[in-house]
């Protein structure tokens, strides 16, 4: 028998009955099975206008057939530089189809932080829209980087006809004009074809299907190399745990399909499950309200700052949210007034759960059952979690005490795109190492009461210290920066800085140098102050040290908190 006490440093669920294994699969295959099995369903509702299971999967094999032609093989990257547009959709299934793989970037990416990743991957392709929050940014990239081509569809031509004339009449100054340039092609000569394509093997666990850029310890963005059987997998496991899969299945598409939240428990899901996804291209709470009523969808995973905008929008009382059966809260802490008051609200079922850009999604709370309010559930079927020792990652947690989460299952990356260095740091046992500090209680529910990573979650959003603190350092006054997460109420954490200056730059005020820093860096990364102090903490061997400022604001929040709260 086993030693009761281990059951506090290790959590495993094995695969349900109705998915017992995961064979080797490619997401083409998974696109294909489902298409030839419910062809004339919706996949994407795109405000009105919907494509079936066949006519995505024609549009996906054209895409192929258009990427082929400029050359894209076996290997390649192809960047998506996409809102969630059903060009996201047709392109990444497409590139897939070629054995390309797909390279995801944020639309909120600034031209260097684009550049930067598109260098690093070897990204041949981008596949843009022409909005001018994206365009202007994809066309300097292509003069900067090794970009060889680059593919720009219109939202307009995806919306219903009469939305799209209005959308043509209205938002022009949202649009941005492709120049004339033979290294661009429109998105409708790219699929202008019979998608005739001859079909190129592809091997579910060796070949890689995203690159999906994150960042370490460090700060420094890294690739991570998931392979088709690792998103097919997940996606697999994500429908096993639902017990509402062979229901209607509609789901809200607002999360950005280019992180790997929604691109696995969005888009693979609901392919593998035969559902519908109600695309939204940006979160609105306004218009995230009316889709939930205009196609009384069934779920929707979000994070907590879309749940709390959502109760604060006063179209909320007015909002018909009777088929709307469970919404999957990740990328940040949910707050336990945050759950109690959706879930009173709409009735709706609110589950937290837990995942990294290396590992898909990893564990969840039920979506029937106990729900632990505070924890991270339970791990997906196939998946493990062990708790090791903090400062010895090769030896087990003590029995009862917090260690560093270790991730065993099929869906974890293969490793970090050209870095071996950080491959070596990531992997322990034949598990992903995940930075963050948790207990396992005895029924397998994990919760999380640490993190050993300094990155920041803005809303979701991971903001990388070190890269802000970089700019910092480019101000002639900044001597020393330091930049940390401290408590929003909204966002979860906002980030803050804190520098020393130059002698003689004494008239340098910290208003000034956020006014200068915030146009620097993107939306999620602008900070909300900048505090100059006369010194920084430092390690004993010297190196500038977050935590005592970590464990300041923390301790001046719960003070601003006891103030506030009536007596």
């Amino acid at each position: 028998m086993a030693d009761p006490a281990s059951i506090w440093r290790t959590a495993y669920r094995h695969p349900t009955s109705w998915e017992a294994s995961y064979p080797p699969l490619s997401l083409p295959a998974m696109l294909e099975a489902s298409a030839a099995r419910w062809p004339d369903r919706p996949l994407i509702d795109f405000f009105g206008r919907r494509f079936s299971y066949a006519e995505t999967l024609s549009g996906a094999r054209r895409a192929a057939m258009g990427l082929a032609a400029l050359g894209v093989g076996k290997g390649d990257r192809v960047g998506l530089f996409l809102p969630n547009v059903p060009h996201y959709v047709a392109a990444y299934y497409g590139a897939l189809m070629l054995g390309a793989t797909i390279v995801n970037f944020s639309p909120l990416y600034t031209v260097e932080e684009l550049a930067h990743q598109v260098q690093d991957s070897g990204t041949r392709i981008l596949v843009t829209v022409s909005a001018k929050a994206l365009l202007p940014t994809a066309l300097k990239v292509m003069e900067t980087s090794g970009l060889e081509r680059l593919v720009v569809g219109s939202v307009a031509g995806a919306l219903p006809p009469a939305k799209s004339l209005l959308y043509r009449l209205f938002q022009r100054k949202e649009v941005a004009k492709a120049p004339h340039d033979p290294r661009i092609v429109p998105f409708s000569r790219l699929i202008a074809n019979d998608g005739a394509l001859a079909p190129v093997p592809i091997d579910p666990e060796r070949d890689v299907a995203l690159l999906q850029y994150t960042g370490g310890t460090t700060g420094v963005p890294k690739g991570a190399k998931l392979t088709h059987q690792a998103m097919t997998a997940n996606a697999r496991q994500i429908v096993a745990v639902d017990p509402h899969r062979d229901e209607d299945d509609r789901i809200i598409g607002v999360l950005p399909l280019f992180h790997i939240f929604a691109n696995a428990a969005v888009l693979n899901r609901t392919v593998m499950n035969g559902g519908e996804i109600v695309m939204l291209p940006r979160f609105d709470a306004a218009g995230t309200l009316a889709a939930i009523q205009r196609t009384r969808a069934t779920a929707m995973p979000g994070v907590p700052t879309m749940y709390q905008a959502l109760l604060d929008h006063p179209k909320t009382a007015g909002t018909d949210f009777s088929s709307l059966r469970v919404c999957v809260s990740g990328g940040a802490p949910l707050a336990a007034e945050l759950k109690a008051r959706f879930e009173g609200v709409t009735g709706a079922k609110l589950c937290e759960g837990y995942g990294l850009t290396e590992s898909g999604i990893a564990s969840a709370n039920p979506y029937e059952g106990e729900n632990r309010t505070g924890t991270i559930g339970q791990p997906l079927p196939a998946t493990t979690f062990r708790l090791v020792d903090r400062d010895d990652p090769r030896k087990p947690a003590a029995d009862g005490e917090p260690g560093e989460i270790v991730i065993h299952g099929p869906q974890i990356m293969t490793g970090y795109w050209n870095r071996p260095d950080a491959d070596a740091d990531i992997f322990v046992g034949g598990g992903l190492r995940t930075g963050d500090v948790g207990l396992i209680d005895a029924d397998g529910y994990i919760r999380i009461v640490d993190r050993l990573k300094d990155m920041i979650s803005v809303g979701g959003f991971k903001v990388f210290p070190s890269q802000i603190e970089a700019i910092l350092y480019h101000h002639p006054a900044v001597k020393e920066a330091l930049v940390i997460g401290i408590p929003d109420a909204y966002h979860g954490e906002n980030p803050k800085a804190f520098v020393t200056l130059h002698p003689g730059s004494e008239a340098v005020t910290g208003e000034a140098l956020r006014a200068w820093l915030n146009p620097q860096v993107g939306k999620h990364e602008r900070v909300v102050a900048v505090e100059i102090r006369e010194s920084l903490p430092h390690t004993l061997v010297g190196k500038l040290s977050r935590k005592e400022l970590v464990a300041e604001e923390r301790a001046r929040a719960e003070a601003s908190a006891k103030a506030a709260t009536p007596a």
